[in-house]
C-alpha cells in the first residue's frame, strides 16, 4: 500500500486540497497511528508531521488533560487521549462522527493551553486498508465571541435584548437594593422565578438564602407547616421540630410562586408576617421574628380575585407594593433567536444531544411567527424535541413539534403562498428530485414560502 504521505506528495492537487482545508485534519491507520496531518493541524497544535508520524493521535497532539467529556465518558488524567481514541475507534469501525464537542488541555510550543474543539471523523478505505479521518476545528475564539454576545443579550441569566426586556432589566436593578415586597405578574412559562432570583442576586441580600416556594404544588394541609414550621407533636407525623421556609430564608429572600393559590387561612398568617415581621410555628405559641424580603409571583389577575373574595385585599396591597410585569414571549419575538441559541447550547452542553448544524433560517422564521402560548417553557421543550428528531443535523421545519406545524398549516394563506398550485409544486418537486431548495427556485419563491405551502397541505417530509 502506498503510504498516505507519499500519495499526497505525488499528487499536488490532493496535497493542496488537503492543506487548504479550514480546519485540522489527521489521518490515522488501523492502529490509530498518524499517517498524515495538514497545515492547519500543524499550526494549531504546534507540531510537524516528521515529529509525530507513527505516533498515536492523542499523544501526537500532546493532549494533557481533557476537561469536558464529548460523550459523557468522563475524561480523567488516566485517559487524557480518550477523545481521539474513542473517535478513531468509531471511525475505524465504519461510523461517521459529526461535530462532537470537547474542551481539552494541550501542551503547545511550551505552553499549556485550553482549546474548545469540534471533533468529526469518517472512515476511509485506501487500497484495502481502513483508515480514520479525524477533523478538529478550534472553536475557542468563536465560543469567546458567543460568550461576549450572550453577555450583551442577557442580564442575570435572563436572555433578552428587546426594548421590553431592557426595561424589565432596569426595573430589576432599581428594585434590587430596595427592601420592599415585589409582585411579579406574567403568564405561565415566562420566567417569573428567574426574575425573582435576579432581584435577589443583584441586591444586598445576594449572599443570603433565596428560598422558593411553589404555593400551588403544596397541599393545603401541609402548606402552613411548610411556610412557618411546626413543633414536635403539633399533628400526627410531627415527630420532631421543623423550621419552615420563613426561618430558612431569614436575612434573605422568600419567593412565593403562584401566591394566588394560597388558602385564606394562610393568607391571614402571611399578612401578619408582612405587617409585624413575626409568626408562630404550627403547634407553638412562641413568636419568632425574621428579617425576610418577600417576592411573590402569579399568573392570575389578583385584582379580580380580590373582587371575587378569594384573595384578601389587604394582603394584595402588601404584596404588590411594586408590581413587575413580565411580557409573554409573543410580545418579545426579537429575543427568540437568542433564546433558541441559548437552549441549543444548554442541551448539547449538559446532555447527549448533538448540536449538529444548528437551526435553519426557515425553521427559525416559523418559530418567530408562532405565538408560543406556553412561552419560554414551551420554546425550551420545542428545541429539545427538534434536537432529538433532527438526529444531530440542522434543525429544519419538519423537525419542529406538531403543534407548531399544525398552527402554521391552519393560518390563512398569505402573500406568495396563495399563488402556488398543487400541480406546479408537485412538478417542481419531481424536477428537483425532491430537493425543496431547488424546487423553490424553480417556482420563483423563497424556501420558507414553499414550506408554508407544503405544511398547509400536510405534505412536509
Amino acid at each position: 500500500m502506498i503510504p498516505v504521505t507519499e500519495l499526497l506528495n505525488q499528487n499536488n492537487f490532493l496535497k493542496n486540497l488537503f492543506d487548504s482545508m479550514p480546519c485540522g485534519v489527521m489521518v490515522l491507520d488501523k492502529e490509530r497511528r498518524v499517517q498524515a496531518i495538514n497545515n492547519i493541524m500543524e499550526r494549531t497544535f504546534g507540531i510537524s508531521l516528521s515529529d509525530v508520524i507513527k505516533q498515536r493521535g492523542g499523544e501526537a497532539l500532546k493532549c494533557i488533560h481533557a476537561l469536558e467529556s464529548i460523550r459523557g465518558c468522563g475524561f480523567s488524567d488516566e485517559c487524557s487521549q480518550c477523545m481521539i481514541r474513542r473517535t478513531a475507534i468509531d471511525a475505524l469501525g465504519g461510523s461517521r462522527i459529526e461535530k462532537n464537542r470537547a474542551t481539552a488541555q494541550f501542551y503547545i510550543n511550551g505552553i499549556e493551553r485550553d482549546i474548545d474543539l469540534l471533533i468529526s471523523a469518517a472512515p476511509l478505505d485506501h487500497e484495502g486498508e481502513r483508515l480514520a479521518i479525524i477533523i478538529l476545528e478550534d472553536i475557542t475564539e468563536l465560543n469567546e465571541l458567543k460568550r461576549r454576545l450572550k453577555a450583551e443579550t442577557s442580564f442575570a441569566g435572563i436572555i433578552g435584548s428587546s426594548a421590553v426586556m431592557n426595561e424589565l432589566f432596569r426595573t430589576v436593578r432599581d428594585l434590587a437594593d430596595i427592601n420592599v415586597p415585589v409582585l411579579i405578574q406574567g403568564e405561565s412559562g415566562t420566567g417569573k422565578e428567574l426574575v425573582a432570583s435576579a432581584i435577589h442576586n443583584e441586591g444586598n441580600r445576594a449572599d443570603k438564602p433565596f428560598v422558593p416556594v411553589n404555593c400551588a404544588a403544596l397541599p393545603e394541609g401541609i402548606l402552613e407547616s411548610e411556610l412557618f414550621g411546626h413543633e414536635k407533636g403539633a399533628f400526627t407525623g410531627a415527630i420532631r421540630d421543623k423550621k419552615g421556609r420563613f426561618e430558612l430564608a431569614d436575612s434573605g429572600t422568600l419567593f412565593l410562586d403562584e401566591v394566588g393559590e394560597l388558602p385564606k387561612t394562610v393568607q391571614a398568617k402571611l399578612l401578619r408576617v408582612l405587617q409585624e415581621g413575626c409568626f408562630e410555628r404550627v403547634g407553638s405559641e412562641k413568636s419568632k421574628r425574621v428579617d425576610v424580603r418577600i417576592i411573590s409571583a402569579t399568573n392570575r389577575d389578583l385584582r379580580s380575585e380580590v373582587k371575587k373574595g378569594t384573595f384578601r385585599q389587604d394582603l394584595f396591597y402588601r404584596l404588590a407594593v411594586v408590581p413587575v410585569i413580565i411580557p409573554p414571549l409573543k410580545n418579545r419575538r426579537d429575543d427568540i433567536p437568542a433564546l433558541v441559541e441559548h437552549f441549543l447550547e444548554e442541551f448539547t452542553d449538559h446532555g447527549s444531544d448533538k448540536r449538529g448544524g444548528g437551526i435553519s433560517k426557515s425553521a427559525l422564521n416559523m418559530m418567530m411567527d408562532y405565538p408560543w402560548p406556553g412561552n419560554i417553557r414551551e420554546l425550551q421543550s420545542a428545541i429539545r424535541f427538534a434536537l432529538v428528531k433532527s438526529g444531530g443535523k440542522t434543525i429544519g421545519i419538519h423537525h419542529l413539534p406538531l403543534e407548531i406545524l399544525e398552527w402554521q398549516g391552519s393560518r390563512p394563506s398569505r402573500g406568495p403562498v396563495k399563488k402556488l398550485e398543487t400541480a406546479s409544486v408537485d412538478d417542481a418537486l419531481k424536477r428537483s428530485g425532491g430537493n425543496k431548495a431547488k424546487a423553490a427556485r424553480l417556482l420563483g419563491v423563497g424556501r420558507a414560502t414553499l414550506y408554508r405551502f407544503l405544511v398547509d397541505f400536510n405534505n412536509v417530509s
